[in-house]
């Protein structure tokens, strides 16, 4: 019972230390900013709207029922990802904002039917044809460092060789991304926040266009938060409210310590975690080897937990909104806390 005791004082301990961390940063920082920081989170935190993000969701994963350049929605003439990316393309001129298209030639993936079922893709064949798949970027252009780049990615296609939804990965992230774009949409930052909406399930991925063309541009990333399958979980885990800060660079690491003070400080209500990858990876890996390593991933589970990873399962009515709902919050609250105070 002792024992236990002193394990409950040394987490409460910790818990209020990390809140008390974020708190002399916010003091430390301009008064001014810290006012604006925190009217801003409270404000937009109230608007996260979970049902908008369900209706992208269905509408991705349903009505489209996948979406790649490799297949088009019988009766239709666009592929249903170029009509997926003619749906974000409108939401984000809806809100206000005049969303550009780069340009990458990629092929579908190939099947390797040795292999286990999830991880079927192969190099495409040799004859294989190549189609044109762009990132969708949109962005609040920053008032004092307009050249200093907070960046949401998300990847919005889904597996180029099986018929999956891809609803948590990563319908689900794009629609966060998206809810992200909306309430920002008349925020007025510091420095330049960007969305950029990519492909990471046809081959070669465009987020290394995306980061390739940034470092061309000699522009700097603050940081970069990838949002991928947010809010999966294994069927253990079901209940749970779970996120995972996924890093690779010491960089990483500080803006994942980054969300769990903020997660305490603001009790956002997460099961807030953090997650060593040995190597880049996914769609900010993209970015670290760019040489942009203030990069990391927001995640439901890792080791990723869903047991319908790249399967034609992983269907919409299986996403856990709620959970979502709370990680695009926390990812907001770093935005700003980014955009207002700097790296950590």
């Amino acid at each position: 019972m002792q024992t236990y005791k002193q394990v409950l004082a040394l987490f409460v301990i910790l818990e209020l230390s990390l809140a008390a961390g974020v708190a002399q940063s916010l003091q430390a920082g301009d008064r001014k900013e810290t006012k604006k920081y925190e009217s801003a989170l409270k404000s937009l935190s109230k608007r996260v709207d979970e049902e908008r993000m369900k209706s992208g969701l269905f509408y991705l994963s349903q009505t489209l029922p996948r979406r790649v350049l490799n297949w088009s929605v019988p009766g239709h003439n666009q592929s249903s990802l170029e009509e997926a990316d003619s749906w974000l393309l409108q939401r984000l001129t809806d809100n206000g904002y005049k969303p550009e298209k780069d340009d990458t030639k990629v092929r579908a993936f190939g099947r390797d039917f040795s292999k286990p079922l999830a991880h079927q893709y192969a190099r495409p064949a040799d004859d294989a044809p190549w189609y044109t798949a762009c990132n969708i970027i949109a962005e609040r252009r920053g008032k004092r460092h307009p050249e200093d780049l907070i960046i949401i990615i998300a990847h919005k296609d889904s597996q180029s060789w099986i018929a999956s939804p891809g609803a948590n990965d990563n319908a689900i992230g794009t629609c966060g991304a998206l809810e992200l774009a909306i309430l920002l949409n008349r925020f007025k930052p510091n420095n330049t926040i960007r969305f950029i909406f990519c492909n990471e399930e046809h081959t070669p991925w465009t987020s290394i266009t995306a980061a390739e063309n940034i470092k061309s541009a000699g522009l700097n990333v603050l940081a970069l938060i990838n949002v991928d399958g947010i809010g999966v979980k294994s069927p253990e885990q079901a209940g749970h409210l779970t996120n995972v800060t996924r890093y690779t660079t010491p960089e990483g690491e500080k803006l994942a310590d980054l969300m769990d003070r903020l997660n305490t400080r603001h009790g956002i209500g997460l099961e807030q975690s953090k997650y060593r990858s040995e190597r880049p990876g996914d769609d900010d890996g993209s970015f670290i080897k760019a040489g942009f390593p203030w990069s990391v991933l927001n995640i439901g589970s890792m080791p990723y937990g869903d047991p319908n990873y790249h399967l034609e399962t992983d269907t919409p009515e299986k996403v856990d909104i709620k959970n979502a709902g709370l990680t695009v919050k926390l990812t907001l609250a770093a935005v700003l806390y980014l955009d207002a105070f700097g790296r950590p």
